[in-house]
């Protein structure tokens, strides 16, 4: 009921917010929004597809970017409004004094590892320990693992699976980091042994290669990470407070469609993914995996957000400390959120 009821206030929200009244007025508000074409971040792709962001009185122009990271530099240059990206790279940002605001989440837990081939024979009936320490051995080699670049959160969950989840020294394995584009293709390639990466590459991956599996989720390699997250400008926060809400109601909206209906969502979500490489049925696959755990609570990631900065900063990623409060801004979700405390059991 708790679902249902966030599904109906979200509905709800598209009338009661300044931004529908923006629209109504024939006011629009451009927004510069960067991207990655990745599903942790595909509450973006359906509120556009789903033409939501037009009727809320939003014209999102939307910049592509290969990596976090990547993004970080253009936000360091000055150049975009609002950010679907890691929170990793976020709090990079905010540590190197750029202002921004982390308004809501959107995917946890959503990384998984998945093996190939000898090295994904050796998790058979071995913990990873044993079994990284047995492909070493009869391979005559490290296992070689690709990721995201460094700072990024896939690389950052890794290495927190490695050092603090199995007792693993970073230098067991081979970390090769590229675009997320490449991690696919290094897997099927044979390039890698395994990946620490993302939907819909573990879903893509198993099709094509029946033999690679995934053997460790995102649970098992730093419970409740935070992933992907929607952050704004501070200066554009200020500026257009009533866009600004209206955009985050749209991403609460998103996210009900991809936890409630993920075939629904599909479509939307395969323009911007993977459209000429990836059927409808792949994605849908995708967003109903373990590793697809939609949210948009900005407030159920905050402490695992404060784990992770501190691994970062020890294993230096993070090369300045952030304040991870005043990284967080949760009152426009507060704001946006129908009460639920005195909703009907």
């Amino acid at each position: 009921m708790r679902r249902l009821f966030h599904w109906i206030g979200a509905l709800a929200l598209t009338a009661l917010l300044p931004g529908a009244a923006l629209a109504q007025n024939n006011e629009t508000t451009t927004l510069e929004v960067g991207y990655m074409p990745i599903l942790p971040v595909a509450q973006l792709f359906v509120m556009e597809g789903a033409g939501w962001t037009d009727e809320a009185g939003l014209d999102l122009e939307l910049t592509r970017f290969s990596s976090g990271p990547a993004m970080v530099q253009a936000l360091a240059s000055g150049k975009l409004d609002v950010m679907n990206f890691g929170i990793g790279p976020a709090m990079v940002a905010r540590a190197n004094g750029v202002p921004i605001k982390v308004l809501a989440a959107s995917i946890q837990e959503q990384i998984g590892l998945i093996a190939r081939g000898e090295l994904a024979n050796a998790f058979e009936g071995n913990d990873p320990a044993a079994a990284i320490a047995q492909f070493t051995e009869t391979q005559g080699r490290k296992p070689k693992i690709a990721t995201f670049p460094n700072g990024s959160v896939p690389y950052t969950v890794l290495r927190y699976w490695l050092e603090e989840q199995i007792g693993v020294d970073a230098d067991a394995v081979d970390i090769v980091t590229m675009g997320a584009s490449r991690v696919q293709q290094s897997l099927l390639a044979g390039a890698a042994d395994a990946a620490s990466t993302l939907e819909p590459i573990l879903s893509v991956v198993q099709q094509r290669d029946p033999d690679a599996r995934v053997v460790a989720r995102g649970n098992d390699m730093l419970p409740h990470q935070p992933g992907a997250v929607l952050a704004v400008r501070e200066a554009v926060l200020k500026e257009h407070p009533e866009a600004i809400q209206a955009l985050v109601a749209q991403h609460v909206r998103a996210t009900e469609m991809l936890e409630n209906e993920p075939a629904k969502a599909a479509p939307y979500v395969r323009e911007f993914v993977g459209k000429r490489l990836i059927d409808e049925e792949t994605v849908t696959a995708a967003l109903s995996s373990p590793s697809s755990n939609y949210l948009a609570d900005p407030h159920m990631i905050i402490d695992a957000t404060r784990t992770m900065a501190d691994f970062q900063r020890r294993i230096g990623t993070l090369k300045k400390p952030v304040d991870v409060d005043a990284l967080f801004d949760t009152s426009v979700y507060d704001a946006v959120m129908p009460s639920t405390e005195n909703a009907a059991p």
